[in-house]
């Protein structure tokens, strides 16, 4: 720890150090409960049963539950290996992304995603004032203002502050979840979502689904590290991993996809797995308060999650400490989400599904399958064959996604971006150590 951390650590407000530019220490290690209940929290979400729906309307139920086994099955192993190395290593994205891109040319990556993450808190900031504003009339502006203040005082208080609102948000999920499936079932047939073929008419094909799925935890997923970096160890890391993908992912995704193919949801091929119309159709005085209290606390969820991603990333690149770098990013992204940033959902999904996948590849490539070179290798500010490959990974991606819209872009970029550095790598052999 350094000496400013450990300043920090016994300040006045007695916040512990969030560790932006070192390693967590073994001293800071957290629980697998505590850790498990970051991740656990994140995924089973509002805006995860939306493409699950989503899928499943286009495709109909079982093409559309195959996509979103594939897309969580590949999901788990891709979070999986890089949440092992951050538990084997206590290293955040930033420091992982700086051995594999190099000191300087992990700004690259760094500043992408972290950027990316600050446009996810923006859009489900506002997505929070929406749909409170759809369900009950309130002003859009003020909830979404109001909730992103209280989103960013939750990320100040650092990781700790994250395990308590996953451990509130996941059980919130599934109540919420099974009353909608509950009232639902007193006019929908349950028994026959089997036979529901969707009403996509072919406009989406199995390849897209399995990307709308993966691409809405892609960024995320791939700055794992900066959430398992906190576990003892790395079998405790992939536990923790667990969790979300493919458990806590899975339940979000099929309430939506159930309560979809029992036709407990108007207009699904836009609004997907949103079931949030369910409970404040039932006329109740108290479902509207779990509405309000759901809405608020699944969205900050993600939002807390995003906004912490974003901060640490942004710290590290910056040389500053996360809880300033909370303030200031938070106080853009609520900005953005006032100006209307939630619109534009299906545009981030895109970018991320080309853009993203094939990074973490390079980053499992360099840190997993050739981590024994990882010793001997003398320090760069650019490792060009990390960039070449995760150029290259995101170029057939994007090639896949304009001529070959039938296959998954982002499994394809993954693949392409990991074969691409070990073709590269691997004749070179291994580095001479340093005299």
């Amino acid at each position: 720890m350094t000496a400013g951390e450990a300043q920090e650590e016994h300040a006045g407000l007695e916040l512990e150090s969030e560790f932006e530019h070192s390693p967590v220490p073994p001293t800071h290690r957290k629980s697998l409960l505590t850790v498990s209940a970051v991740w656990f929290g994140f995924p089973m979400i509002l805006t995860n049963a939306v493409p699950g729906g989503l899928v499943v309307a286009m495709l109909g139920f079982g093409r559309g539950l195959a996509a979103i086994l594939v897309a969580n099955l590949i999901m788990f192993a891709y979070v999986s290996l890089l949440s092992y190395r951050a538990g084997q290593t206590g290293k955040s994205f930033s420091l992982q992304a700086t051995e594999t891109f190099g000191t300087a040319g992990y700004a690259i990556a760094s500043g992408f995603l972290s950027t990316v993450v600050v446009g996810w808190f923006a859009f489900n900031t506002g997505a929070t004032g929406a749909s409170l504003n759809k369900a009950f009339g309130w002003n859009e502006t003020l909830v979404a203002g109001a909730a992103g203040i209280v989103f960013i005082a939750v990320t100040y208080l650092g990781i700790k502050a994250l395990s308590w609102l996953g451990a509130i948000a996941a059980p919130l999920f599934i109540a919420a979840a099974g009353t909608a499936v509950v009232i639902a079932a007193q006019h929908s047939d349950f028994g026959r979502i089997a036979d529901f073929q969707g009403v996509g008419g072919g406009a989406m094909t199995f390849g897209v689904a399995v990307t709308t799925i993966m691409a809405t935890f892609a960024d995320s997923g791939t700055m794992t590290a900066d959430f398992t970096r906190w576990s003892e160890n790395g079998r405790q890391a992939v536990w923790a991993t667990v969790t979300a993908f493919p458990v806590a992912s899975l339940v979000a995704q099929l309430s939506g996809a159930v309560l979809v193919a029992a036709g407990a949801i108007a207009s699904a091929e836009s609004a997907g797995g949103d079931f949030t119309p369910i409970l404040t159709g039932a006329g109740s005085p108290l479902l509207d308060v779990l509405v309000v209290v759901f809405v608020v606390v699944n969205l900050g969820s993600v939002c807390t999650h995003c906004l912490y991603n974003g901060a640490l990333g942004w710290s590290h690149l910056t040389r500053s400490k996360m809880r300033l770098l909370t303030l200031v990013l938070g106080v853009i992204g609520v900005l953005v989400a006032l100006l209307g940033a939630w619109n534009y959902f299906v545009n981030w999904l895109s970018i991320l599904g080309v853009l993203v996948p094939p990074l973490g590849a390079v980053l499992i490539a360099d840190q997993i399958i050739l981590r024994n070179r990882l010793a001997n290798r003398q320090e760069q500010k650019f490792r060009p064959t990390a960039l070449v490959a995760w150029a290259v990974g995101a170029a057939v991606a994007l090639l896949v996604h304009l001529l070959v819209p039938s296959l998954s872009d982002a499994v394809v970029g993954l693949a392409a971006g990991l074969i691409a550095y070990l073709a590269i790598e691997l004749p070179r052999g291994k580095p001479v150590p340093a005299t």
